[in-house]
């Protein structure tokens, strides 16, 4: 009975600590910001309206000057929308599109002092069904951290995912 629980014991001991020596888990943070929902919602209207469905949407929460990458399996010569929305106080915003070879297929940047500055769209039509990796950029001067953004991608509704 003595050797069971010493047994136990040490288990637990080792399952313990075992957890604290691992490396944690970047996980992505959803966000909330209403100015950004009202805009998200106007946009998903607009595009149901032109026949396209949300094919993948997220809000993430983002660093100032830091990339976050996204990928996402496209199909072959279907018509994609993509759209990325960012905090309205930030000063820069930037969209770069790679396909699976890491070739460049889109890139912008946008001023808050722009015409709707803190959107930017981007249609793709992809030459080879395969992964692409999106990366969308904020800076923002004043705030460096919980930065909110929103991503979407918009297919057309009959290949809708």
């Amino acid at each position: 009975m003595k050797t069971k629980n010493i047994i136990l014991l040490l288990s637990l001991l080792i399952a313990f600590t075992h957890k604290s020596f691992c490396q944690d888990i970047i996980a992505q943070k959803p966000c909330e910001n209403e100015y950004i929902s009202h805009q998200a919602d106007s946009i998903k209207i607009f595009f149901s309206k032109n026949g396209y469905d949300v094919a993948k949407e997220a809000s993430v929460t983002m660093e100032s000057g830091y990339e976050m990458p996204i990928i996402v399996s496209l199909r072959k010569n279907i018509p994609y929308q993509f759209v990325f929305i960012g905090d309205a106080n930030t000063t820069l915003y930037e969209v770069k599109i790679y396909d699976w070879e890491e070739d460049q297929i889109f890139n912008e940047k946008k001023l808050s002092k722009d015409a709707e500055g803190n959107i930017i769209t981007a249609r793709i039509i992809p030459s080879k069904s395969e992964y692409h990796m999106i990366k969308v950029l904020q800076v923002n001067k004043k705030r460096k951290k919980d930065l909110c953004g929103y991503v979407a991608i918009f297919s057309p509704k009959k290949v809708s995912e």
